[in-house]
């Protein structure tokens, strides 16, 4: 591979990044002789851009780190890039541009660059597999073993939401100094587990109950997943990984004989109508002999090489859950540290499956939130809503009252289990972490699992590149083996039928009876594997089935509107661009949703992005209006809705929420 290939991959990300900022005093400034961060991109172009229709107030961007985003290695080869406006990469696309209604971006040809293994997601999945198959490359002292990095939000961690408890397992094994005093670049921000609680809520009383053995979390430890990501980041810079946030992957590649070729980023400068405004830049491929996917929960490529390899042809469809979370700065006297609340029961109902969380960690500092499962059947419910009411019940109420909210995210989680693992390799890449799903929902944990699958994926990545003399697919067959002999099929398999078992005419009060048998008696010793019943989406029932729930006004204090709430993510999308929440024809959803379900996706989504507005000139009476701008990226829309017509696709990479201690 010839050694300039990373100067032109990072000259060309430069002008990119430089071709989409929208400040204009970053285009007045003089050349710069050594690339800056693509953060700092990011963070200069996002000050000016609207925050939604609401004119919500946004938390002003956060400092960007100064040191680039690659390996010291990699900085060295990088050309000198002028800081001036490039709109267009050829004289053909300019020519095209100006003829604005025979535009087609796919006439453009898109710069490409080649490297060993491509990783589409920036979260612990994708870092440990990046972290470890650099370690493995330097350990046997192959300096030019490429692997890269993509991530859409602008900086690494901006996206990622969790409660979070981690299991240290697997950060353990990769990088086992990571709390030891004597590492200057140990991570600082971790709190021990202290005690724990469980507790059974009734509208007005907190019932203890014995806690499972899988949630007692001795030797646990409470953090932000959001800035363990980050951490994590800075460790994959340091072995060398080419890592680069802001840029979102938005197609899978593919050779002559179907396996995936790699992943090309999005065209960047498309204004709302399709047509290209002069800031347009054409996006880039990147060529793998692997390609690891490690988006999350229903990542939009993923989901995409699931269908095309027909993954889930030997396992069930995957379930939801939808995570909504605020973190609180408590008064010092209410602070315990370390100390861990789980709840079940109150406020949602008897056939909903779903629980909350109150951790203790840092300093006064409170992670509180809501789980609720996305197989909900009475569409009038709310997740956002009904999180609101459990934070006004005694056991939460009398924790956060007079301290403040700092921060808001809600995102979908993984909840199938053993049942719904899909295959996880196919020619030419592999699904790591929660693109395949490997939460263990009893134990309310899964990035210990996302790691340590991202850690077997690189080995078998490394193995088989070694290996192979040749430029042709791989398979990788060992990733597969060593997934059902490790640690994470075992405990998966453990606890496989707890989840289901919420389906029984009982709801809540049988699940947690056989649960309780599962988790103290059987422990997954039995001959059978429970199913999920249906799939979310087909769980709902029409509206005029089910009781109508009539939320409280929120008090400002305690409880917030959605739209404040949403201004607490720093989410951020340049208004003028396509809908990233696809529809193909508005009209059309309405008349075949808003009548049995009377506007479900107001009340599932999180972040208020879709409404049904009142419209005398429309059949139904509404218009339906999607607020794309207040999108955070929680996929919920995509699990939910009825008819399964809204598809998540990526926006211009680096917008979206920017989560802060989440």
């Amino acid at each position: 591979m010839s050694s300039a290939a990373p100067a032109r991959l990072t000259s060309s990300l430069c002008r990119r990044a430089i071709s989409t900022s929208t400040t204009t005093t970053l285009f007045s400034a003089p050349a710069t002789t050594q690339l800056q961060s693509r953060r700092t991109f990011q963070s200069l172009s996002s000050t000016s851009t609207t925050f939604s229709p609401a004119q919500a107030p946004r938390r002003p961007a956060a400092s960007t780190r100064s040191r680039p985003p690659c390996s010291s290695r990699r900085s060295a080869a990088v050309a000198v890039v002028p800081a001036m406006h490039r709109p267009l990469s050829t004289t053909s696309a300019r020519r095209a541009a100006e003829d604005e209604e025979a535009f087609d971006p796919q006439t453009i040809e898109r710069e490409s660059d080649e490297v060993d293994v491509c990783i589409v997601g920036g979260g612990p999945a994708g870092l440990a597999a990046a972290i470890r198959l650099k370690q493995l490359a330097n350990e046997a002292g192959n300096d030019e073993f490429r692997v890269l990095l993509l991530e859409k939000a602008g900086e690494l961690g901006a996206h990622i939401l969790s409660g979070a408890v981690i299991q240290p397992t697997a950060v353990e094994e990769l990088l086992p100094d990571w709390l030891a005093e004597d590492n200057e670049n140990r991570f600082t921000s971790a709190t021990p587990a202290g005690g724990d609680k469980m507790r059974f809520l009734t509208k007005g009383m907190a019932l203890p109950v014995p806690a499972p053995p899988q949630m007692h979390n001795k030797g646990n430890y409470i953090l932000s997943l959001n800035e363990f990501t980050k951490w994590l980041g800075e460790r994959a810079e340091e072995v060398g990984v080419e890592v680069y946030p802001g840029f979102a992957a938005s197609e899978v590649l593919y050779k002559s004989d179907g396996s995936v070729k790699g992943v090309a980023t999005n065209d960047m400068g498309i204004a709302r109508s399709g047509k290209p405004k002069d800031t347009f830049e054409r996006g880039m491929e990147f060529h793998a002999r692997v390609t690891l996917f490690g988006e999350g929960c229903h990542g939009s490529l993923s989901k995409q090489v699931i269908k095309k390899f027909d993954l889930r042809s030997d396992s069930q469809p995957q379930t939801y859950g939808l995570g909504v979370k605020e973190v609180w700065e408590v008064q010092p006297e209410k602070f315990k540290k370390g100390e861990i609340v789980h709840s079940m029961g109150y406020p949602l109902p008897y056939d909903t499956y779903g629980g909350g969380w109150m951790y203790h960690f840092g300093d006064n500092l409170v992670s509180v939130g809501l789980v609720t499962a996305l197989d909900y059947p009475n569409p009038w419910l709310s997740p956002y809503g009904e999180f609101q009411k459990l934070k006004q019940h005694p056991l939460y109420r009398d924790v956060l009252e007079g301290g403040k909210c700092i921060s808001y995210g809600a995102r979908a989680i993984i909840e199938g289990g053993f049942q719904s693992i899909p295959k996880v390799a196919f020619p030419g890449g592999a699904l790591i972490g929660d693109s395949a799903g490997f939460v263990n929902v009893p134990k309310i944990k899964g990035s210990h699992n996302a790691m340590k699958s991202g850690m077997l994926a690189a080995e078998a990545a490394w193995d088989a590149l070694r290996g192979s003399e040749d430029t042709g697919s791989l398979f990788l067959y060992a990733y597969e083996d060593a997934l059902r002999k490790s640690s994470i099929w075992t405990e998966l398999k453990e606890v496989r039928n707890m989840r289901p078992s919420f389906h029984s005419p009982l709801g809540i009060y049988g699940g947690m009876l056989y649960s309780g048998l599962e988790a103290f008696l059987l422990k997954g010793r039995v001959p059978w594997t429970l199913r999920h019943k249906v799939q979310d989406h087909a769980a709902t029932k029409p509206a005029d089935q089910c009781p109508r729930i009539e939320y409280p006004k929120p008090d400002g204090k305690l409880t917030f509107d959605i739209l404040t709430s949403v201004s607490r993510t720093g989410t951020n999308h340049e208004e003028d661009q396509p809908v990233h929440l696809q529809v193909k024809d508005w009209d059309k959803h309405t008349a075949e949703t808003w009548p049995a379900f009377k506007g479900l996706e107001n009340r599932f989504c999180p972040a208020g992005v879709y409404e049904y507005v009142d419209d005398a000139s429309k059949p139904e009476g509404v218009r339906f209006q999607i607020n794309a701008q207040n999108c955070i990226h929680c996929k919920t829309c995509d699990i939910k809705a009825p008819n399964q017509d809204i598809n998540w696709q990526v926006p211009q990479g680096g917008e979206g929420p920017k989560y802060y201690m989440t």
